[in-house]
């Protein structure tokens, strides 16, 4: 079943500006309520999280996406937060990055990542990959609360 009708909040974490406009080009074509939050560090994620300062009125995200390489608070450290908050370990993580380093993707998932997704070079499989990643989590899994 299919939800389009349903307003989605996306929590982007990614300090990469070309990155994030490929994202968003990508979600754009998307034919579902949604709205990308975008934040640009591990510490910026973490006030939008906990609605502190300027996200006191910020609804909780129903997906991740998550860079590994950040300014101030990196992608594994601020995973590891989450996952070790009771009601933030439920939103779904997915680490979305360009590294392929193994050591990398074994410690996101001992972190208890949703998955672990490499950023494809390719533009058309970049657009591919995070549209199917939105459509995964939004459209065929079913989330709590949903």
């Amino acid at each position: 079943m299919t939800k389009l009708h349903e307003l989605r909040d996306i929590l982007l974490i990614e300090d990469t500006a070309s990155h994030r406009d490929l994202i968003l080009e990508a979600l754009e074509s998307l034919p579902l309520l949604h709205k990308v939050h975008l934040v640009s560090n591990g510490e910026e994620a973490l006030y939008f999280l906990y609605q502190k300062e300027n996200y006191a009125q910020a609804r909780r995200p129903s997906l991740i996406l998550l860079d590994l390489n950040m300014p101030k608070m990196n992608g594994c450290e601020l995973l590891e937060t989450i996952k070790q908050h009771s009601e933030l370990k439920l939103i779904p993580v997915v680490v979305f990055t360009t590294s392929t380093a193994q050591e990398d993707i074994l410690k996101c998932y001992q972190l208890y990542a949703n998955c672990y997704i490499t950023k494809p070079s390719d533009l058309d499989q970049f657009f591919e990959v995070v549209r199917g990643i939105v459509n995964f989590w939004f459209n065929i899994v079913t989330l709590p609360g949903t």
